[in-house]
């Protein structure tokens, strides 16, 4: 009878969860890249993009200079926690929409459960041209390290392709 105590005993201790948070990859491959506005290149407040995958979202802040309305090299930006260019990664208690990000006043719901900003990592823009006002930038990102703040790290990053966004250039008046 004791044997089994035990034994019960230590299956509770042994098997309970901790409650951590345990965010294994991320996946946001099958969605598109989004923003709030019209992107104008060489926006003065820099640009916030995201992608939303059910509760989760992948935020991507760019510097003001990061898109051009011309074609020239790919431009590389390093990423880091308190720098110009961010990537942050975050978990809702439900599914989370556009308009989480895009309306004035914060919305209440979802409860954001974890955030995650990446350590450091690079994210590249290319430039081609559509025709003599319009340009898209593709961006792709590499070598990305998302760590929480335990220590834990993301593993099995699929987000390489972030996406591709357009710009315009502003019409000239005469």
């Amino acid at each position: 009878m004791k044997k089994i105590v035990l034994l019960s005993f230590m299956g509770l201790v042994f098997g309970c969860d901790d409650g951590d948070l345990q965010i294994e990859t991320l996946d946001f491959d099958s969605v598109d890249a989004q923003t709030c506005e019209t992107l104008t290149a060489e926006d003065s407040n820099g640009y916030v993009l995201f992608k939303i995958n059910g509760d989760e979202a992948l935020i991507l802040e760019l510097p003001s200079t990061a898109f051009k309305n011309e074609v020239l090299e790919p431009i590389e930006l390093a990423v880091a926690e308190t720098g110009s260019t961010k990537i942050t990664y975050r978990l809702f208690d439900d599914t989370v929409s556009n308009d989480y990000f895009c309306n004035a006043v914060p919305l209440g719901t979802p409860l954001l459960l974890e955030e995650v900003p990446a350590k450091d990592g690079t994210v590249t823009i290319s430039t081609s041209t559509v025709d003599d006002i319009t340009f898209t930038h593709n961006i792709t990102l590499s070598t990305i390290s998302l760590e929480t703040g335990t220590g834990q790290r993301i593993t099995d990053l699929r987000i390489n392709d972030f996406g591709t966004v357009t710009t315009t250039k502003p019409s000239e008046t005469p």
